[in-house]
């Protein structure tokens, strides 16, 4: 079955950036059970990420709107929640620029392989990134006690690190593959 004619990868991701609106919308009310509910938003639609990968690989159903339009939606559904929650000062403001800057310079690479008819697929390290991300920012979404101030850091912590790995283990990678040719 595919629904529109996408099929349901791309039915998935494409229903990952209508959550987009949802998640900032319940980020911006600022009251505890908006919290909750943004953050079962954002959970939610952060597993979508998983599931379309899966289905895509499972059906064989992989496609060249697919592999721009899954790390697209990932990247706007995670980039958005960051800008909100740092907008209402829920997120510290320079895990918020490292995570847009990596997020923006993988973006252009992207762009630049694709000029080069190049793929550039998901590595295994970017889904470690992928996931420490959305518990680091499902965590700071919660209205959580000052309590947890230490663990939302640690997880935090942990997704910035891989994030940063990853982003210059993508350009360490392009950079291998370009000289070679």
């Amino acid at each position: 079955m595919s629904p529109l004619g996408v099929g349901w990868p791309n039915a998935i991701s494409g229903l990952r950036i209508l959550l987009v609106p949802v998640v900032v919308a319940l980020v911006l009310v600022q009251t505890r059970s908006a919290s909750y509910a943004a953050t079962a938003v954002f959970i939610g639609g952060g597993l979508t990420d998983f599931l379309d990968g899966y289905l895509a690989r499972r059906f064989g159903s992989s496609t060249l709107t697919g592999a721009w339009l899954d790390p697209l939606s990932d990247k706007v559904f995670v980039a958005a929640a960051v800008i909100a929650l740092t907008a209402v000062s829920r997120f510290p403001l320079w895990a918020a620029i490292i995570i847009l800057v990596r997020e923006a310079a993988v973006s252009i690479l992207r762009a630049y392989m694709g000029t080069r008819r190049a793929s550039m697929p998901a590595s295994r390290i970017a889904k470690w990134k992928t996931a420490t991300q959305l518990g680091a920012i499902g965590l700071y979404m919660l209205p959580l006690s000052a309590s947890a101030h230490g663990l939302k850091l640690a997880v935090l912590s942990i997704a910035i690190a891989i994030t940063a790995y990853s982003g210059v283990d993508y350009f360490l990678h392009v950079s291998g593959r370009v000289r070679t040719r």
